[in-house]
Order: C-alpha cells, then sequence, then structure tokens
C-alpha cells in the first residue's frame, strides 16, 4: 500500500511504498540478544532476524488487504462463530506460507468484539505468520511476527510457536511435530465449549531458545505464569484470523487477488544498490452483492413493518458451502427497506486434490448464531 509523505522541501508530494512486513524481516540482520541485569550475561535469542532465509525462500506469500483483515477479524471473533464445524475444510495450501495484515483494520475489529488492545501498539505497524506444515496442510507449526517501528530492533517474532493438527479427535492432543521435552499450553475457550477449535488442535509453546532462557531465570511461579500469559498474547489472538483467511482461501472461485507488480521498483533498487522486494500475492474480500429491495412485488399483501432492531451476523454451513449473513439493522420506524445481506461460499472438497484426504460428504446443516 501507498502513502503520501509531503516533505517540506519538495515542490510535491512524493510518493513514499512502505515495505511490508516480510522484506523487512528478510533484510534484517540484527540479532536478538538480550543482556541479563545482574551478571551482564548476554543471550541470543531467536528473534525475526533468524527467520530472514526462510521469509526469502517461502514461495507463497500473501498480503490481506484491509477490507479482507476486517472480514475475518469479524468471522472470527464473533461470539458463536466458530471454525471447528468447518475444520475438514481446513488446509494450509502450501508446506511454506506466509500470512500478513495491516494492525489498523485487525486492532478496530479487536476493539469492536470487546478485546483489550495495547496503547502501545502502533496503527500504522504490520503483523504476520510463517506457517511451516505437511504435505497435506493439516498439521504444522506456526510463528508470527510483528513490526512497531522502522528499525530492525522494532521487528519482533513470538516467543511461542503454536502446532497444530486439525485431524484431532476429540478428547485427544495434537501431537507435536518434532521429539521434544518442552511443555505445552493449551488455550481454552470455556464459551465455545466442544467447538473450541484451539483447545482441541492447537497447543503453544516456547521455542527452543526462549525454553531455554526462562528454564534458567530464577522466575516465582506467579512471574512464570505472568510470562507465559504476555507471550500467548502475541500468538493466540492472531490464529482464528489466519483460520478464518485459510477457510475463505478454500471457497471457490476462490478470494480476489492480484500479483504485486515490482520488477520496475526492483530493477530502480537494484540501481542504488537496495534489496529488491519480495513478490506477494495481494488478497481482497469477495465482493458483496447489492441488495434488491422485495418491496413493490406485487403481492397484495401488507403487513406492519418490525421496529428497528440490530440482527447479529451469522455463519451457516450446508455440505460444501457456507453463508455468511452480515451484520445489519432491520426494521425501520417509518416501514423503511431493510439491506440484508448473505455472501455465499462454495468450498472446494478435498477429495478434488489428489494430496488431501477427502473431506466428507455431510450435507447436515450447522448454524453459528453471534
Amino acid at each position: 500500500m501507498l502513502y503520501p509523505t509531503n516533505y517540506l522541501r519538495a515542490i510535491s508530494y512524493v510518493i513514499v511504498p512502505y515495505m511490508r512486513l516480510a522484506d523487512r524481516i528478510a533484510q534484517c540482520r540484527t540479532p536478538f540478544i538480550v543482556q541479563n541485569t545482574r551478571d551482564g550475561t548476554l543471550t541470543r535469542l531467536s528473534g525475526a532476524a533468524a527467520f530472514a532465509n526462510e521469509i526469502l525462500e517461502c514461495p507463497t506469500r500473501y498480503v490481506l488487504c484491509d477490507d479482507l483483515t476486517r472480514l475475518c477479524a469479524a468471522l472470527a471473533y464473533s461470539k458463536g462463530t466458530t471454525t471447528l464445524a468447518c475444520a475438514d475444510l481446513l488446509r494450509v495450501p502450501a508446506q511454506r506460507v506466509w500470512i500478513e495484515w495491516c494492525d489498523a483494520p485487525w486492532l478496530a475489529e479487536l476493539t469492536r468484539y470487546g478485546f483489550k488492545t495495547d496503547a502501545g501498539l502502533s496503527l500504522g505497524g504490520r503483523r504476520g505468520a510463517l506457517i511451516h506444515s505437511c504435505a497435506t496442510g493439516r498439521r504444522g507449526l506456526i510463528r508470527s511476527f510483528w513490526a512497531t517501528g522502522n528499525t530492525d530492533l522494532d521487528l519482533l517474532a513470538s516467543s511461542m510457536e503454536a502446532y497444530f493438527d486439525f485431524d484431532t479427535p476429540e478428547g485427544e492432543a495434537p501431537a507435536a511435530p518434532d521429539v521434544s521435552n518442552r511443555p505445552s499450553i493449551s488455550v481454552v475457550d470455556h464459551g465455545a465449549g466442544e467447538a473450541d477449535i484451539l483447545r482441541r488442535c492447537f497447543r503453544f509453546r516456547y521455542e527452543r531458545s526462549w525454553a531455554e532462557y526462562y528454564q534458567n531465570a530464577a522466575l516465582s511461579a506467579g512471574q512464570r505464569e505472568a510470562v507465559a500469559r504476555h507471550a500467548l498474547g502475541t500468538i493466540a489472538i492472531e490464529i482464528p484470523v489466519m483460520l478464518t483467511f485459510l477457510l475463505l482461501l478454500s471457497t471457490r472461485p476462490g478470494l480476489p487477488r492480484r500479483p504485486l507488480m515490482l520488477e520496475r521498483l526492483n530493477r530502480a533498487r537494484s540501481r542504488s544498490g537496495k534489496a529488491p522486494l519480495l513478490a506477494h500475492m495481494e488478497v481482497f474480500a469477495p465482493l458483496i452483492p447489492e441488495y434488491r429491495s422485495a418491496v413493490g412485488a406485487g403481492s397484495g399483501l401488507e403487513r406492519r413493518p418490525p421496529r428497528l432492531h440490530h440482527v447479529r451476523g451469522h455463519l451457516v454451513r450446508r455440505g460444501s458451502q457456507l453463508f455468511w449473513r452480515v451484520p445489519h439493522l432491520r426494521g425501520s420506524s417509518r416501514a423503511g427497506v431493510v439491506r440484508t445481506r448473505t455472501v455465499t461460499w462454495t468450498l472446494n472438497q478435498h477429495g478434488e486434490d489428489s494430496h488431501h484426504p477427502s473431506a466428507g460428504q455431510s450435507h447436515e446443516s450447522s448454524e453459528f448464531i453471534t
């Protein structure tokens, strides 16, 4: 996204492209080093710079536009709108995937749905996640990243990582992707009950260097719990947005997308000795069709209009189709027309892909009211 910057000595506005988070991480060379204030010892921990090569070599990178970020957040955080009933449709589209979005629309939706946000977060910041998955796209590992400023020191990586298995049976825990004795943490949403996909399919744990660092730190039980809660907050809150995006990405004909055309810009950067920008795929929210009023259809029947009230959004699944009824106002004090809209997504069945197991052919309807 381009933003106009006004320089005082410039004759006109100069358009300066803000670097995306993936580009900044790929060019980051500043290691994450902490110093013990007691004895002065230095410890190098896994930070953004450690993932520079992985981001550079990642073949699939998505950048969510603001409208899609808002839609994914609305679907993810609406009370009662769960993803577990659609877990059989979830899959990561490649074995390495980068997903990135802007903080501002995401934070706005968090606030809208009652989450407390950090006042210190920059509305101009960016957030992203690197996903490693198996060949089926049903199991994998996630690490989150974010930027709070313009220097390498402002590029941060979560101290925790999340591993998942969408095929985890009820009552069991997802298996770790490696042999490790690091303890894992389960996040539970008591309001979701058995439909809690984080509790069933996800576990969180410290990255190896961070696990060793905190293990050697002389922390009390209360301090360890406070640190763990803070670390969880840097990654667990993002998981529902990513899952919703992956779900919408599987719809047919898919989300509107546009590859970034960077050849001309990268040639200019090369001439000035700068590293080229990475290829990304911009992804947009699906267009919602305009509502057409049924008033005056000639039925000859009249009834008293309902009082003006708010109808919360809800998600309905029927077979391989998802129906998202957007939040809206219904009724009018003057018998006005209500704009109610339904967006229908048809999901690609996994059976159509030889690399993924069949998703089943159940046509039972499940409805989630928010």
